[in-house]
């Protein structure tokens, strides 16, 4: 089992019929999540998400990965190297 990382998630959500599902997803994940603020930009029509995480980085993948595929949006992580 890896050990568990600190990380943080940026998601970009550019379509607004993508935020339930990305939502969704998050809910899935809340026992990892440590804290999370998100920003809506109306002038701009998008949503800025920051998520910090502590779990292992196979589920930090996991995360990022099921938000990266939701059209509309856009996930990156910084991990921590210990």
């Amino acid at each position: 089992m890896d050990e568990k990382r600190i990380a943080v998630a940026a998601i970009v959500v550019d379509e607004q019929s993508a935020v339930e599902e990305v939502n969704k997803v998050l809910h899935e994940y809340s026992s990892i999540i440590i804290g999370r603020m998100g920003i809506p930009y109306k002038e701009r029509g998008i949503s800025l998400i920051s998520v910090a995480l502590d779990a292992a980085p196979d589920t930090i993948s996991s995360l990022t990965g099921r938000l990266g595929q939701i059209s509309g949006v856009s996930v990156k992580a910084a991990v921590s190297k210990k």
